[in-house]
């Protein structure tokens, strides 16, 4: 949303990127130009006064235009509600539509050239980025800084430190955290039967591998994994020979697997970052006295697991909360992303948490909350409390906490106020 900073950065990459290149010593002038793709945030949506996020989308659209993007996505206004409908999809199309053939800014190349701003900012933001780009180089190059978890550590500060603003009200947010409008309308939603999903799609690949000529498959998995081993041939190439064969995903990145390992996420938090922010506004004392005073009665803290089930990668919630949470004193866990419901719950257990706060931002909430809710009764974990936060639909709500979940916490719920109401929680569960 910082909307000269945004275009700035699509100027700084294509300065970057050329620099680059020549440094590979690219001959071809087409090697220079740096194409981009650009999706406006899904973040920085709303679920609190949702209509202004067409404002927002409009916005980021805009400086990704000025910013001299080749491709674009718009994300709908329901974002944080739920998954988009076709009326609000339409709108975010509608939104690229008009930029492209109503504003007449598409017809300049660069109409932020010469401007002092604009360029001060491009260079500045260049020089910072050069100076990352060494200190990745220093460590051995970015495949080293993702494996060490110093890439997401950056991230995770970034994020962290900038949600504490909001929360503390140093960073506005028009409709949340100040502005709230009297009463909230409701929006119509798109309604997914996650059921129906799946059955659907597990019976779409019973009749693939019921269908397609096996022996064919087995040949271009066998010719994929012998390349991968021996560094001959062209990989992309022939993971879309298998998958032309009717080779799933699935089979494809298992047959890499055989020879390159499957990267499993660092999953340390950053500590300190959510406080030093937060700037001890009202409310944040508060909450860790509380904590404190639960750890002399308890003779511990109150231990908290932040989950991500299912085939939902998105973690930055998930990571902000685990860093605010632990700096307020929770003891946190964190699993890995993209696990069952069974392995979730034997986690918990072995690490004797209290409660599980589930993240969760692809309408899977109500298949995979009621099964963790399931697994921990079967597996004698009935006591942990359970907790979802992210993107729920309001009329959700009641679904969940008839399947036992003893919170629910949406887009824009500030850390304070979910950290109290999990610590309420937690003392009706296992007393005091």
């Amino acid at each position: 949303m910082n909307f000269y900073l945004e275009i700035a950065k699509m100027r700084a990459a294509r300065l970057l990127w050329c620099r680059i290149m020549k440094g590979f010593g690219a001959k071809n002038p087409k090697s220079l130009m740096l194409r981009t793709h650009c999706q406006t945030s899904g973040w920085s949506l709303t679920e609190q006064d949702p209509y202004n996020n067409i404002v927002r989308t409009a916005i980021e659209a805009m400086a990704a235009v000025f910013g001299g993007t080749q491709s674009l996505h718009t994300n709908s206004f329901d974002e944080a509600i739920a998954l988009p409908s076709e009326f609000s999809a339409r709108i975010a199309r509608n939104t690229q539509l008009i930029l492209q053939e109503e504003t007449h800014i598409t017809h300049v190349v660069d109409p932020w050239a010469g401007s002092y701003l604009m360029e001060r900012l491009t260079q500045d933001m260049a020089d910072k980025a050069w100076s990352i780009i060494g200190e990745v180089e220093a460590q051995g190059g970015m495949t080293r800084a993702v494996a060490s978890g110093w890439a997401k550590l950056k991230i995770e500060a970034a994020a962290a430190e900038k949600q504490a603003r909001i929360d503390s009200g140093r960073d506005v947010i028009v409709g949340v955290n100040k502005y709230r409008p009297p009463k909230q309308d409701a929006v119509q939603i798109l309604e997914v039967d996650n059921h129906k999903v799946r059955e659907n799609q597990i019976a779409r690949l019973q009749r693939i591998r019921a269908t397609r000529d096996a022996a064919k498959v087995e040949a271009a998995l066998g010719a994929l994994a012998e390349a991968a081993a021996s560094g001959r041939g062209n990989l992309l190439e022939l993971s879309i020979a298998a998958m032309r064969a009717r080779a799933t995903v699935g089979e494809v990145s298992d047959a890499l697997e055989q020879v390159f390992g499957r990267h499993r996420a660092d999953i340390q938090k950053v500590a300190g970052v959510y406080a030093a922010a937060y700037d001890e506004a009202e409310g944040w004392d508060a909450v860790r006295a509380d904590i404190e005073a639960f750890a002399q009665q308890h003779g511990r803290r109150p231990r908290v697991m932040i989950a991500k089930l299912g085939q939902d990668g998105h973690d930055r919630g998930s990571k902000v909360v685990a860093t605010a949470f632990a700096d307020l004193g929770f003891d946190i866990d964190i699993g890995p992303l993209f696990q069952t419901p069974e392995e979730c719950a034997r986690q918990a257990i072995e690490n004797d948490v209290h409660a599980i706060g589930v993240s969760t931002l692809a309408a899977g909430h109500k298949t995979l909350v009621p099964a963790i809710v399931d697994e921990l009764s079967k597996q004698g974990g009935g006591d942990i409390v359970v907790f979802v936060g992210g993107v729920v639909p309001r009329q959700d709500y009641e679904f969940l906490y008839a399947a036992g979940v003893k919170g629910i916490f949406g887009p824009g719920t500030p850390i304070p106020v979910s950290a109290r109401e999990v610590l309420a929680q937690i003392r009706k569960a296992h007393g005091g």
